[in-house]
Order: structure tokens, then sequence, then C-alpha cells
């Protein structure tokens, strides 16, 4: 079937467009920007598109350029090929070159002012189920697993990672996952809330779409506010006076009249 004759090419908005490496080594990831979307590629198929050092330190310039991109409204993170989405960090650097640079690479895609969008594309292990959970919206597919092997290598895991678990699965999802290293499937993954949805493999790219085209409606000066605000409320450091202002300049600013406008004229 040629790309022209597949559905699930032809939801495929990134289809065709210009994609680059974003460093010089082999198998760093892809970027791939249509209109106001990024899309990042793990790019390591045949191992599992696991994260090597460098790769990380590659995320890490792009992450920092795109915090400051305000024409970039949605980034989309996803992996190569059909098996998994990433297998976290490469097991042979973990105990010569697993320092803060991951978890600083983490929470600054934590905390980037667009969507941001993990199309689990395969199954996810390790550090890149962090990586996911960095993220505003996990969807994934039917039949992909995790799993968390850090007690499997008498790893501790950094204090950002644990505070993800616990606040977007709860601490009873977390622990198990924690303390067992135990697999889970899709269906447990979308009933903690690790998973905002699940669909069937060839419809994936259709439903990303379908959130990306969303997006596009929104105002992103005001998503921007309400993730920071919604994080900060969910890790109860909200100030709630800060919340309220926010509120009462949208009610009074010249976007919402604009926006408000537009719909009365099209009901």
């Amino acid at each position: 079937m040629t790309a022209a004759n597949d559905p699930t090419a032809q939801n495929d908005r990134f289809m065709g467009a210009p994609t680059q490496a974003i460093a010089a080594h082999d198998g760093a990831p892809l970027a791939t920007q249509v209109g106001d979307t990024l899309r990042l590629q793990l790019n390591r198929p045949a191992q599992h598109n696991r994260l090597d050092p460098a790769d990380i330190d590659a995320l890490q310039r792009v992450l920092d350029r795109v915090g400051s991109e305000n024409t970039l409204r949605a980034i989309l993170i996803t992996g190569a090929g059909e098996r998994s989405f990433s297998s976290g960090y490469t097991l042979e650097a973990l105990t010569s070159q697993l320092d803060q640079r991951f978890e600083r690479m983490l929470d600054t895609l934590e905390s980037l002012p667009q969507v941001t969008i993990a199309a689990l594309n395969g199954s996810v292990y390790g550090g890149a189920t962090d990586l996911a959970l960095c993220c505003d919206l996990r969807l994934g597919t039917a039949g992909m697993r995790m799993f968390m092997p850090a007690a499997r290598f008498g790893l501790h895991y950094y204090p950002g990672g644990l505070r993800r678990y616990v606040n977007r699965i709860g601490l009873s999802a977390a622990s198990k996952l924690f303390l067992t290293g135990m697999t889970i499937e899709s269906e447990e993954m979308l009933r903690i809330g690790f998973l905002t949805e699940v669909v069937a493999r060839e419809e994936l790219a259709a439903r990303v779409q379908a959130y990306l085209s969303a997006i596009e409606l929104t105002d992103p000066n005001v998503v921007g506010q309400m993730k920071r605000h919604l994080r900060a409320v969910a890790e109860r450091t909200a100030d709630f006076a800060e919340l309220d202002r926010a509120y009462q300049q949208s009610l009074n600013s010249a976007e919402l009249k604009r926006r408000v406008k537009t719909l009365l004229k099209q009901s």
C-alpha cells in the first residue's frame, strides 16, 4: 500500500514534511515542524528508541529554545517504528552517565507553556514512562505495556520522577509500579490515568490530529496560564489570588470579546 492510499498516512499531518535530526550523532531524535506544531521523534527503533546521554543534551537544547518560542502551540513526542515508544535511559550509561541532566530535561519539558502530547506508538519502559508523564496528554495504543524497573536495578528514583508519578497516577498505582517493577498493559494504564486515551494502532495518527486541531482553536495565552495553574492546584502550591487575577484579566481581555463576538456571528 502506498502512502497516498494509506488512510493512516492521510491522517498524519507530518507526512512528507521536512524532517531533520536535532544533533549530529547517530540515532539523534528527529524534529519536524508543521505550522505551529513541533514533533520530536525518538529515533532508535531497533533498540526500542532508547535514550543516550547525547540525546538528553540535544533535547535540552531544543526544549530551552521551544520554551521561549511563542509561535508554537503544541509539542508532540513519539517514537520511530511500531514496537516501542521508548525503553528509557540506555543501560550502558546507567551507572556512569546518569546524572541530573535527565531530570533537568524532563522538568523543562513538563514546564513548557505549550500543550505537550505523548503519542505512544508502542510500549514504554523505565525513564521513558516519566518522559510520557511530563506531557499533558498521553495517547496510547491497545496492547501496549509499561513497567518501571528502577528497584530491580537498585536505583532510588530521582525526586522529580517520584513527584510526577504520585501527582499523575496516585500513590497506590505509583507504589505498585515502583515497588514491584510489575508490568501492566494498556487497559490498566488507562484506568490509573497513565494514559489519557487508548486507540487502535491504525487510529493513533488520526486521534493525534483531532487533538491538534482542537488545540488550534484555543487561546494560547490562556492555555499557557491554565496549564501552569492546573499543575499548581494539583501540587497544592497554588496561589488562588493569582488564579483569580488571571480569571479577572481574561474576563476583561480584548481576546475574549473578539472570540465571543465571532462565536455569536457563527451561531
